[in-house]
């Protein structure tokens, strides 16, 4: 939601997630002014530690164009960063524990918006996998069970994918466009145009705008306050506790099962998205991890 004069004369800190949110005092208000907009223009940006060149002009007018557009989607940006007070604290400690930079998960962000959605060309989940790319990675994708809905094992592919990419490139700033352009793809058009750097590259559209977009929602996330958002605690979307049962067999009915659990087949759904039916079928006997909420249905 925008600030108007009255949230302006208000000030509310509050440290989630790698969030920083917080209200601007009324005496304050030119922290947001830059060259006469009512837009805050960062002095200096990065990705993943590697800086991001400011003094090339078409670089830093690529920023603000994806700051402008992304503080200005006001419903969308707010959604978001009320979702990622549920998410980040899921991804980031995958992040970590792979070793790959905490700044990938604004990747996730302007990927899917932190929910799971479905692309018109079939990628799939927060971090939008297509089928074979997710099976390549690990992921169990079927008409029952679809893991790309499972937001810490496609964690732990995007993790996977991040590190051949760095491992590829030698640049976090590469692996990320490559995520979105293709290992394959970006390869070529560095070779092609004899270049090393993500900034220095003519791209496609999309592949050209996307680690500007992340690096846009990093700034916008960590700052709401600079671009116009008031966001208060209570505003935020809660992690909500869970426990987990374990299951090496068939369930034929999700809805019998989600009720010997003391919740309905909604909340089952809710939280176990990667379950596509309205059955478990495992022949093989395979170990599933089942979220069963404690509070909140």
């Amino acid at each position: 939601m925008k600030t108007n004069k009255a949230l302006l004369s208000t000030l509310a800190v509050v440290l989630i997630s790698g969030l920083l949110v917080f209200g601007i005092a009324g005496d304050n208000k030119d922290k947001v002014m830059h060259e006469g907009t009512s837009m805050y223009f960062p002095t200096a940006v990065d990705f993943a530690g590697e800086t991001t060149p400011l003094k090339i002009t078409d670089v830093r007018e690529r920023l603000d164009r994806e700051l402008l557009i992304n503080a200005n989607l006001d419903a969308t940006t707010a959604l978001i960063i009320k979702r990622a007070n549920r998410a980040f604290p899921i991804i980031e400690p995958i992040l970590k524990q792979y070793g790959v930079p905490d700044d990938f998960k604004y990747l996730a962000v302007i990927e899917s918006g932190l929910i799971n959605a479905v692309s018109p060309s079939g990628a799939k989940g927060v971090w939008q996998f297509m089928p074979d790319t997710a099976k390549e990675r690990g992921m169990e994708v079927n008409d029952v069970v679809d893991e790309r809905y499972h937001l810490e094992k496609s964690t732990e592919a995007a993790c996977k994918y991040f590190l051949a990419a760095k491992d590829k490139f030698g640049s976090w700033t590469l692996a990320a466009a490559s995520y979105n352009g293709g290992m394959n793809g970006l390869s070529k058009k560095l070779e092609e145009q004899k270049v090393t750097d993500y900034y220095d590259l003519g791209l496609t559209e999309e592949t050209s705008r996307y680690v500007f977009r992340i690096l846009a929602l990093k700034q916008i996330m960590q700052n709401p306050a600079l671009y116009g958002f008031s966001i208060y605690a209570t505003d935020l979307y809660p992690p909500i506790p869970t426990k987990s049962v374990e299951v090496d067999s068939t369930i034929n009915d999700l809805t019998s099962f989600a009720q010997s659990q003391g919740i309905n087949y909604k909340v089952l759904k809710i939280h176990n998205p990667w379950l596509r039916d309205k059955k478990l079928l495992n022949p093989s006997k395979k170990k599933y991890e089942i979220k069963i909420p404690l509070e909140g249905y």
